[in-house]
């Protein structure tokens, strides 16, 4: 059932989010980056993370953290370090973006992980932890997702978290160069105590 409108709803907190699997750190560019830059860009494996992205690869330390750095000044972003609770390793990246809290609603986005966190939990209890946040504490209507309609992974991802397909934007931005048709994806707060249930399902496998 959805919630009683308000008149605004409260911007989602910068504070630590903590899982089983991964804790969601808020994102520091200096020392966010000189953890991540390597492993996220230094090989052909890697760098194929940032193939749907508007950014990337990157080709030095100093350019990747001016990336990390946009996202922290965006006045409607939340950008978040993702840390393997085994060791504290940094292996991704997940944000909030676009957040409205006139209208209660913000994307989950600007979201890749390091080769070896890949086909881990790593990203479906992110998500969750982010999604937790924005209906469970903050009371939010709505979260977004958004990828280039031929990123078929992120897509399915979408969809696996309990995301649901609501069109595409055609030729709705450009992508180093080239054209991107956006697919938009959403989950909405009527629709999260069913999705909840699933993901916590998901993450006890």
């Amino acid at each position: 059932m959805a919630h009683p409108l308000r008149a605004s709803y409260p911007f989602p907190e910068r504070r630590e989010l903590v899982g089983e699997y991964v804790t969601l750190t808020p994102c520091d560019p200096a020392r966010d980056s000189a953890q991540l830059f390597e492993e996220a860009n230094g090989s052909e494996t890697a760098r194929a993370l940032w193939e749907f992205m508007y950014f990337g690869p990157f080709e030095s330390i100093a350019s990747f953290e001016d990336y990390l750095s946009a996202i922290h000044a965006d006045p409607k972003a939340l950008p978040f370090t993702v840390r393997r609770n085994t060791d504290g390793k940094a292996i991704g990246q997940n944000c909030l973006l676009a957040i409205e809290t006139l209208h209660g609603r913000a994307e989950l986005g600007s979201i890749w992980y390091l080769p070896e966190a890949q086909r881990t939990p790593a990203n479906t209890e992110a998500c969750f932890l982010l999604l937790c946040h924005l209906f469970d504490d903050l009371g939010y209507r709505r979260a977004e997702w958004k990828c280039d309609n031929q990123n078929k992974r992120s897509f399915a991802a979408a969809e696996r978290l309990g995301f649901t397909f609501e069109g595409t934007f055609r030729q709705h931005a450009i992508r180093k160069g080239i054209n991107r048709d956006t697919a938009w994806l959403s989950i909405i707060d009527s629709e999260w105590p069913q999705v909840k249930e699933q993901l916590a399902a998901l993450l006890r496998r």
